[in-house]
C-alpha cells in the first residue's frame, strides 16, 4: 500500500506512541444557555445565562468560540473573531435563538460550514459567511417571535442579507507541523461589489478555573521579548508561544466577568473578558497596557476591494519547539497536510464512486470530526456550588440531575451538534461511533467505553441520556454499536479487538439488567421505556403521567429490548469462540429474546400482544382498568420489530456445541416460544438459522405497508409516520381534551420537548440505517427467492437486498445534485442551490422533510446523519466488487455471524 501519513498518525495515536489529538476542534460553539452553566432555582438554562451575557461573563464549565481549537483538557483556547465595522459586537461566537425564542425551539442563525478535517486534526478547514452590513440580530428574534409552529423557521438566508453578495467569505484553516505545533491560517475574501472594512481578531485565552475557588489554577499570557510573539504559562500544562505575521494591535484582558455590565456591581479589576470586544469597536481603557493577562486579542484591520482577499498567519507551539516566528515552510506545511488528507480519504474509499459521492462522504466525516468537543460537567460540584461563589438555591437538590451525583464528565466526546446540542446524547453517540469506526476505530471504541465507565454509568446500570435529563431513557443501541465497530475494524483494518468487545459486554450486562428490572415492572417481557428519544411520535408525552391513567406498553421499547437481547447474544457468541464460558450467557440472551418475541407476537392465552392481525402492523397498547386498547398510529414504533433479526451460520453452531444443544432444546421443548419466532427450525440459504420477531408472513405484511409510497416510503427514505395520517389523523378524546396525531413532514407542530424535534413524518437517518441493515439480514437468510413488490403497486418484485440498496441510494440522494443541479437538503433556498460559492457546501441536518428531502431541525446535526458516509462506503464497495450480497455478509466479521461490514 502507498505511504499514508495520516493513517500512520491515527495508528500511532491508537498505540499512544504519539499524541496527535492533544489539540483539536474541542472548543464548543455554544457554552451559554447550557444546563451545566445554569445555577437557577427553576432550571431555566436559557434565561440564566443568555447570549447577551456570553461576551461579558466567565463560564464555569467550558469555553466557546468560532471555529476554535483547544488542548484536550480545554485549558488553552485559540479562535478567530471578526468585526465588519457595523455590528454592535464583534463576531466571536455563533448567534442563535433560545428554545423559548424559536418557533421550533433553539436554532442557530448563522451561515457556516465544516469543510474538511482528518482524525488527528492535522488538517482542518471551515468556512464562515460574514455579512458586511450590521448582523440582523433584532430581525431574527422579532420575526421568529411572530411565527407560529405552523410556520417555517426564519433563517439568516431569509433576511436577504446575502442577496447582493455583500459578505466576506472566510476560510479558517489549521495544520499541525507537529502534535504541539499548530499553524493557523485565516483567509477572507470580499464577495461584494464595493470595498468593505474587516477586522480579523484571533484570540488566545485560558479557561477560567480560578474564579470558583481560592486555589484554582490560573494561566497567564505575556508579551515576549520577540516582536509579535506571546508566551503562555499554566501550572498544569506546558508553556506555549503564539507568534504572528504583521504588526497587529494587542489587547490583553483577564478572562473574568464584567460584573458592572452583567450584574450592576463594581469590578474587582478593570480589564475583563469583554474588554477586547469594546477595544476593537474603539473604546479606550478596556485592555491592560502592561501587556499581560489571561486572554489576548490581536487585531488585523483591512479594507478589501471587491473580490480582494487577505490572509493572516499564526503559529501556536510548545516553547520547546521554537524556531522561526512564522517559518518559511508555513504554506508548504498546509499544502502537505492537505495532500495527506486527500491521500487518507482516497485510500479509505478506493472503490469507483462519483465525485459527488466522494464530496458528500468527506464533508460528512469533516462535520463529525469538527463536532468532537471537550465536555466538562461534575454533577456533585454543580449541585453544591463553588467555594468562592454564593451557594446555589436549595431547590436544585430536588431538581434536574440530582440523582446523578456520581457523574463526572471531563472528556472529549462526539456531540450531536456543536450549537443546538453541545452535549453528548447516549443513543446519538452510538451511531456516531459506527461512522468513526471507518476512519478512527480507536476513538470510536473509547467513546463507548467512556459511556459505560463507572463515573458515567449509574450504579444501578442506567446509561446517562443527555444533560437536560440524564435519567431519561434512550434506546439501548450501545451493544449494536459495539459489535458493528468490532466488525468494521476487522473488515477494514484486519484487527479483531476482543478485549474491547469483552469490556463493553461486561458493562452492558448491568445496563440490560437495569432495563429488565425497571422497564418491565410486571414481568411480562413487554416494556415501557417512556421517552425513548422519539420525542413527539406518540399520542401522549410518554415521559409524563398519562391523562387517561394506566400505562402504555410500547412497541418500540419492547422491540428495542428484542434487538438488545440479540445483539448481546451475538457478542457473546463471538466471545464464546475464544472463551467457552460465554456460551452460557449467549444461551441466556437467546432465551430472553424468545420470551420478548413471544410477548410481542402472542395474542393467545389471554396474553397481551402488540401484533394487529387486521392491519398487519404493530401498535402500542394502552392498558387501563377497563381493558387494553391499541393506539392505531402507523408510525416508526410499529416498524421497529423489523430490527430484531439475527442470522446464524451452521458452522458457528457447530463450533459452539453447548449453545447449539440449548438452542435445539428450546425448539423441541418450548414450541410455544419457538413458534412465535421466525424460522428457528427451518434452514435458509446455506442452512442458516434465523432469529427474528417477524416470520415470513408478518414480514411481508409489514413491508407491504412500509414500502407503500402513500404510507412510509418517500423518495428520500422511510418516513417516521405514515402519510396516511395526512388525510386520516389518529384522534383520541379524553374527557374534554382531544389528542391527535397528524402527518407533519417538516417542523414540529407540537410543543412537546420544546417543539424542536419532530418524529411525525420526517426522515431520520438512524432508524433508516437500522431498517436497511435489517433488510440485509433477512436477505441473508431468505436469499433471492424472497421478493417483495417495490414500491407497492409498481408490479416490480425485488429482493430484500435490492430494496435495501435502493433505500440507501434514496438517503444519499438527499445531499447529491439532482438532474437540475439542486441538492434536496437545501430546499427552496435558491441562493444555496444556485450560487457557486454556496451550492457545494454541505450541511447534515438533524432530519429531513418527508416529501421533498429538505433539511429540517438542527442544521449542523452531523452526528447520526453522518451515517450517510457509511452508506456511501458500502454502496460504492458493493457496486465495484462483482460479488454477491451473500458473500459480503460472510466477510463481515471474524466469526460467521451475519451483518454487513
Amino acid at each position: 500500500m502507498d505511504w499514508n501519513p495520516e493513517r500512520a498518525r491515527v495508528e500511532a495515536e491508537a498505540l499512544r506512541t504519539e499524541h496527535w489529538t492533544h489539540w483539536g476542534p474541542y472548543l464548543s460553539d455554544r457554552q451559554w444557555g447550557t444546563v451545566r452553566e445554569d445555577y437557577s432555582a427553576t432550571g431555566e438554562a436559557w434565561g440564566y445565562f443568555p447570549f447577551e451575557h456570553s461576551r461579558s461573563r466567565a463560564y464555569r464549565w467550558g469555553e466557546d468560540g468560532l471555529f476554535g481549537i483547544s488542548d484536550h483538557a480545554q485549558r488553552l483556547c485559540l479562535a478567530p473573531a471578526f468585526w465588519n465595522g457595523n455590528d454592535p459586537i464583534i463576531k466571536e461566537r455563533l448567534f442563535g435563538l433560545t428554545g423559548p425564542q424559536g418557533n421550533h425551539g433553539e436554532d442557530v442563525k448563522e451561515c457556516y460550514y465544516y469543510v474538511d478535517n482528518v482524525p488527528t486534526h492535522s488538517y482542518m478547514m471551515a468556512r464562515y459567511k460574514y455579512p458586511q452590513r450590521a448582523f440582523p440580530y433584532a430581525d431574527l428574534v422579532a420575526t421568529n417571535a411572530r411565527r407560529t409552529k405552523l410556520d417555517p423557521e426564519y433563517e439568516l438566508i431569509d433576511t436577504g442579507i446575502f442577496d447582493d453578495d455583500a459578505y466576506f467569505d472566510i476560510e479558517v484553516e489549521y495544520a499541525k507541523h507537529a502534535p504541539s505545533d499548530i499553524l493557523m491560517r485565516v483567509t477572507a475574501t470580499n464577495r461584494g461589489r464595493n470595498p468593505a472594512p474587516l477586522h480579523v481578531v484571533p484570540q488566545l485565552w485560558y479557561r477560567n478555573e480560578w474564579s470558583w475557588s481560592a486555589d484554582g489554577p490560573r494561566g497567564k499570557i505575556v508579551a515576549a521579548d520577540t516582536a509579535h510573539a506571546y508566551d503562555t504559562s499554566h501550572p498544569l500544562m506546558s508553556d506555549y508561544r503564539l507568534t504572528c505575521e504583521g504588526a497587529p494591535d494587542e489587547f490583553f484582558v483577564e478572562n473574568e466577568t464584567n460584573y458592572e455590565t452583567v450584574f450592576g456591581v463594581p469590578n474587582a479589576q478593570p480589564y475583563v473578558k469583554d474588554g477586547i470586544c469594546r477595544a476593537v469597536r474603539g473604546e479606550r481603557g478596556t485592555t491592560n497596557p502592561a501587556r499581560t493577562g489571561s486572554k489576548l486579542g490581536l487585531r488585523f484591520a483591512f479594507t478589501l476591494a471587491a473580490g480582494e482577499s487577505c490572509t493572516i498567519r499564526l503559529r501556536l507551539t510548545k516553547q520547546t519547539l521554537l524556531g522561526d516566528v512564522i517559518p518559511s515552510t508555513f504554506d508548504a506545511v498546509f499544502k502537505e497536510r492537505l495532500w495527506e488528507a486527500d491521500r487518507f480519504y482516497a485510500s479509505l474509499n478506493p472503490y469507483p464512486a462519483s465525485d459527488e459521492q466522494h464530496l458528500v462522504q468527506r464533508a460528512a466525516f469533516a462535520g463529525m470530526l469538527w463536532s468532537k468537543q471537550y465536555y466538562h460537567y461534575v454533577v456533585r460540584d454543580w449541585l453544591r456550588g463553588d467555594p468562592a461563589m454564593p451557594p446555589p438555591p436549595a431547590e436544585r437538590w430536588g431538581g434536574r440531575n440530582h440523582e446523578w451525583l456520581h457523574l463526572y464528565n471531563d472528556d472529549v466526546i462526539s456531540m450531536p451538534d456543536t450549537w443546538e446540542y453541545p452535549w453528548y446524547a447516549a443513543w446519538d453517540l452510538a451511531f456516531h461511533t459506527v461512522v468513526f469506526a471507518l476512519i478512527d476505530p480507536a476513538f470510536a471504541k473509547r467513546q463507548l467505553i467512556t459511556l459505560t465507565r463507572e463515573w458515567y454509568m449509574h450504579p444501578n446500570g442506567q446509561i446517562p441520556a443527555y444533560e437536560w435529563a440524564f435519567g431519561d431513557v434512550n434506546p439501548p443501541v450501545q451493544a449494536w454499536a459495539a459489535y458493528r465497530i468490532f466488525q468494521i475494524e476487522h473488515k477494514m483494518y484486519g484487527t479483531s479487538d476482543y478485549l474491547f468487545l469483552e469490556r463493553v459486554f461486561q458493562k452492558l450486562l448491568m445496563n440490560f439488567t437495569w432495563w429488565v428490572n425497571r422497564e418491565d415492572p410486571h414481568g411480562q417481557n413487554v416494556f415501557m421505556g417512556g421517552f425513548l428519544g422519539l420525542d413527539n411520535i406518540g399520542v401522549f408525552d410518554r415521559s409524563a403521567p398519562l391523562p387517561t391513567g394506566g400505562h402504555i406498553i410500547q412497541s418500540d421499547a419492547t422491540s428495542w429490548m428484542a434487538v438488545y437481547a440479540l445483539d448481546m447474544m451475538a457478542i457473546a457468541l463471538e466471545l464464546a469462540q475464544h472463551d467457552p464460558a460465554y456460551e452460557d450467557i449467549a444461551s441466556k440472551f437467546f432465551e430472553h429474546f424468545l420470551y420478548i418475541a413471544y410477548a410481542i407476537n402472542n395474542v393467545d392465552d389471554g396474553q397481551l400482544g402488540l401484533w394487529d392481525e387486521r392491519d398487519g402492523f404493530y401498535y402500542d397498547q394502552l392498558v387501563l382498568d377497563g381493558g387494553t386498547f391499541a393506539l392505531r398510529v402507523r408510525s416508526m414504533v410499529g416498524l421497529l420489530p423489523l430490527l430484531a433479526v439475527e442470522t446464524l451460520q451452521p458452522q458457528l453452531l457447530d463450533r459452539l456445541p453447548n449453545f447449539k444443544r440449548r438452542f435445539e432444546w428450546f425448539i423441541e421443548h418450548r414450541p410455544e416460544l419457538a413458534g412465535n419466532v421466525a424460522s428457528l427450525e427451518s434452514d435458509g440459504v446455506e442452512k442458516r438459522r434465523l432469529l427474528a420477531v417477524l416470520n415470513a408472513g408478518r414480514l411481508g405484511r409489514v413491508l407491504e405497508t412500509m414500502l407503500d409510497e402513500n404510507e412510509f416510503l418517500s423518495p428520500y427514505g422511510i418516513r417516521s409516520l405514515s402519510k396516511i395520517h395526512q388525510t386520516n389523523p389518529f384522534v383520541m378524546r379524553v374527557g374534554s381534551n382531544e389528542f391527535r396525531v397528524d402527518y407533519a413532514p417538516a417542523e414540529s407542530r407540537s410543543g412537546l420537548f420544546g417543539g424542536n424535534s419532530n418524529w411525525r413524518g420526517p426522515i431520520w437517518f438512524p432508524l433508516n440505517f437500522l431498517l436497511i441493515e435489517a433488510l440485509q439480514n433477512f436477505h441473508f437468510f431468505y436469499g433471492d427467492a424472497y421478493r417483495i413488490e417495490y414500491p407497492k403497486g409498481s408490479g416490480t418484485l425485488r429482493t430484500l437486498w435490492e430494496i435495501a440498496t435502493d433505500l440507501s441510494e434514496r438517503l444519499v440522494a438527499i445531499f447529491m445534485r439532482d438532474a437540475n443541479g439542486r441538492r434536496p437538503f437545501n430546499g427552496g433556498a435558491e441562493k444555496l442551490q444556485r450560487d457557486p460559492y454556496f451550492r457545494d457546501l454541505l450541511l447534515f441536518n438533524e432530519y429531513f422533510h418527508g416529501d421533498n428531502g429538505a433539511g429540517i431541525g438542527a442544521s449542523h446535526q452531523t452526528g447520526w446523519t453522518g451515517l450517510v458516509a457509511k452508506l456511501i462506503q458500502q454502496l460504492s464497495e458493493y457496486a465495484s466488487a462483482g460479488k454477491s450480497p451473500l458473500e459480503w455478509h460472510y466477510e463481515a466479521a471474524p466469526s460467521d455471524s451475519a451483518a454487513a461490514g
